[in-house]
């Protein structure tokens, strides 16, 4: 029971936050036919969603996620848009299910690293939430960036935060209770969505909804590799 503790509690956090989930993109270009899998963990959903990945055509591939048991999943259309030398720029269109259903649009900056197979990246990322988990408060638009790298096609991190501007002000994100210190300055009055439900629960204004950290692994391109260096 002790063992299960963390793994409950953590799990208790991801739904209390309830965050809008993302699509996992590939640590290189894929070429028309391949194949690219793995899962990730992350605040967003801390059980884990498998992804996969096929490459359409030399410059783009869609992706598929399956969310443990539901949330994270969804689908996804990734474009280079340009590549030269070790940098690339791709354009990823998604839509995610969980309890802040999204629409999102990433543009990536890659840029790969002095070692063979690290891979790191930003991104500029814009997300929809029609209607969101409190549905009385309406839409939520965010817009915020993201950071990661991939280590060798063994592990990728990422951290990123996509804020609601019509919720609060971003040089307000300190602040403990938004809702609190709503009704104590009139002056804020003008961010009237709530953050947090009549139970209590955050809403898809809430900036926890914005938070992002995950850890993604990779397993084809390792398995693949080995494979071969087996066969030869």
């Amino acid at each position: 029971m002790r063992r299960l503790t963390p793994i409950l509690s953590l799990a208790l956090v991801s739904f209390y936050l309830g965050c809008a989930a993302h699509p996992t993109v590939a640590d290189h270009t894929l070429k028309k036919g391949e194949k690219y899998y793995g899962y990730t963990l992350s605040t967003e959903n801390i059980f884990p969603v498998m992804f996969y990945r096929f490459g359409l055509s030399d410059v783009s591939d869609l992706g598929l996620r399956i969310g443990v048991p539901i949330y994270g999943s969804g689908i996804d259309y990734s474009r280079t848009l340009f590549e030269k030398g070790k940098k690339r720029d791709v354009l990823n269109l998604g839509w995610s299910l969980s309890p802040n259903t999204n629409y999102d649009f990433t543009y990536y900056k890659f840029r790969d690293g002095k070692k063979k197979g690290d891979t790191f990246y930003w991104a500029f990322r814009g997300m929809v939430i029609p209607v969101g988990s409190y549905k009385e408060s309406g839409q939520s638009t965010r817009i915020g960036f993201l950071m990661g790298l991939f280590r060798k096609s063994k592990f990728g991190l990422e951290a990123g935060y996509f804020h609601d501007f019509a919720s609060m002000p971003l040089t307000k994100i300190y602040i403990p209770s938004w809702d609190e210190y709503v009704k104590q300055n009139e002056e804020y009055s003008r961010f009237d969505v709530p953050h947090r439900s009549p139970g209590g629960w955050p809403t898809q204004h809430s900036r926890l909804v914005g938070f992002s950290f995950r850890i993604t692994f990779p397993l084809g391109p390792k398995v693949e590799k080995e494979t071969e260096e087996k066969e030869q």
